[in-house]
């Protein structure tokens, strides 16, 4: 038995966190896109992106993100899967979902995430958050859809910064074509 099995702080961050680590969600991610192909069903995905996670909490990243991706886990189906491809985000896979069902988690995981306060510098702080959807199409590589789960989310911060909505304003949904 390796010393991490007794040790949950000496497992990988995105074990502690509950959620798939980035090879993991790659896979899925793949497994998933050649499901849809096959039997010719949707796939969506939800990319949150926690853009102050250092700023608020640096010391309680890992803390904060594995809270988010729980948080996360707890507003989808059973089969729906949350992963990290980076430092600061979470996806969500959706398999069965096509754009409206997508929307329809996205509303609800924003809610959700409105939410989480941190404490940081003596003060109960929001989470900056964007969320982008995205919905797989025939021919699209997993990089492909995550690039445009990752557009669709600088699409939703954009809409935020636009409208003039100060940085603790309630997170966004982005969509490839245009902010929601």
């Amino acid at each position: 038995m390796a010393a991490s099995d007794n040790n949950p702080d000496a497992r990988p961050p995105a074990e502690r966190s509950g959620c798939l680590s980035a090879s993991e969600l790659r896979e899925r991610l793949d497994e998933e896109i050649n499901r849809a192909e096959r039997h010719d069903t949707q796939l969506s995905c939800l990319l949150v992106t926690i853009g102050n996670l250092t700023e608020l909490a640096y010391e309680l990243s890992e803390q904060t993100l594995a809270y988010v991706a729980r948080a996360l886990a707890a507003q989808v189906r059973g089969f729906d899967r949350v992963g990290r491809p980076s430092d600061d985000e979470l996806l969500l896979i959706l398999p069965g979902a096509d754009s409206p069902r997508g929307e329809v988690v996205a509303r609800r995981v924003l809610e959700r995430l409105r939410t989480i306060k941190v404490e940081a510098d003596g003060s109960r702080r929001p989470l900056r958050i964007s969320v982008g959807l995205a919905v797989w199409q025939a021919g699209l590589s997993a990089d492909e859809l995550l690039e445009q789960a990752r557009l669709a989310g600088a699409l939703g911060n954009g809409a935020e910064t636009a409208s003039g909505l100060s940085n603790s304003s309630p997170p966004v949904l982005g969509r490839p074509n245009g902010p929601a």
